[in-house]
């Protein structure tokens, strides 16, 4: 007797994730982890974020939002906070989350 799957199992995507300055001190840099397909920009980081309560703190507000000074890139172009929760990650992403920058 033949079977046939009524849905294909879906595999799962590598993503890689660095952290800069201050961030990295709380999770590390060059983070490679894999994400379910449909997995959006903010469900990767929180993912990652949960880990490390401070960190987690630090990036994200008592919502559950990315803090406003966030700075977050994805395959080397600016993502605006805002659209982190529409925007999905794809096989072999580069995620970039940066604290606030300042200098003279």
């Amino acid at each position: 007797m033949w079977r046939f799957k009524e849905r294909e199992e879906e595999e799962e995507m590598t993503v890689k994730v660095r952290f800069f300055a201050r961030f990295r001190e709380l999770f590390g840099t060059d983070i490679v982890t894999d994400a379910a397909p449909g997995t959006s920009f903010i469900d990767l980081i929180k993912k990652i974020a949960e880990k490390n309560r401070e960190g987690y703190e630090a990036i994200f507000d008592t919502n559950g939002a990315f803090r406003e000074f966030v700075i977050l890139m994805k395959n080397g172009k600016r993502i605006d906070c805002t659209d982190a929760g529409k925007t999905l990650i794809n096989d072999g992403d580069e995620i970039a989350v940066f604290p606030p920058v300042a200098g003279g």
